[in-house]
Order: C-alpha cells, then sequence, then structure tokens
C-alpha cells in the first residue's frame, strides 16, 4: 500500500488548500483513510477520518466546521479540504490508511506528508 498526499503549499490567513491522497496497491476495503497533522515540537494531531464508501465521517475538534473530508473511489483518492486557514494550521499533513479512528496507531500505513504554512 502506498499513499501519496499533496496540495500544501504556502496560503493566507483565512485562504483555503484542498489536500489531496493518492492511494495504490492493495488496500482492504474495510480500511479508513485518516488525514492527521504535525507541528514543529507537537504531537501528531487528528483531524479527520473516512471509510472508502463514504458512509461515514468523522472530524477532530479543531477543525471540525472548517475542514471536510471526502472521497472518490474511482480515483483511489481521499481529500481534505481545509478553509478559513489560520496560522496555528500550519504543519506538516500526513494521510494514513488502516483500521481507522482518531490515534496514530489505529493506521498501519501513512503518506509522506505535504506542508502546508499559512501566513498570518
Amino acid at each position: 500500500v502506498q499513499l501519496q498526499a499533496s496540495g500544501g503549499g504556502l496560503v493566507q490567513a483565512g485562504g483555503s488548500l484542498r489536500l489531496s491522497c493518492a492511494a495504490s496497491g492493495r488496500i482492504a476495503s474495510s480500511y479508513a483513510i485518516g488525514w492527521f497533522r504535525q507541528a514543529p515540537g507537537k504531537e501528531r494531531e487528528f483531524l479527520a477520518t473516512i471509510n472508502w464508501s463514504g458512509a461515514y465521517r468523522y472530524y477532530g475538534d479543531s477543525v471540525k466546521g472548517r475542514f471536510t473530508i471526502s472521497v472518490d473511489n474511482a480515483k483511489n483518492t481521499v481529500y481534505l479540504q481545509t478553509n478559513s486557514l489560520k496560522a496555528e494550521d500550519t504543519a506538516v499533513y500526513y494521510c494514513a490508511a488502516g483500521n481507522g479512528g482518531y490515534l496514530p496507531r489505529g493506521y498501519e500505513y501513512w503518506g509522506q506528508g505535504t506542508l502546508v504554512t499559512v501566513s498570518s
């Protein structure tokens, strides 16, 4: 299983970015795809997760109402739409695949990360 995260970049506060996580290889249909982020000196933080059918999804408290997770099964890609970005959203964003949940240990496979920098 390989995950390729992309879409990060430099954006002004209040702006938006759409992050993509392209999955390849043998991914169990029961797996979920999660998004996490990690800022320098901080622990990895859960953002959102979704199953492949899109039937369930849930969000971390810090991004609820601002970020939206979605899945395109035809492209094997999960998206994270990030809106109303703040300086404190600056971090490396990772996608991961696994059994799911809000803890990093619930995910077996990880992408390489994409850097989001929000200027104030």
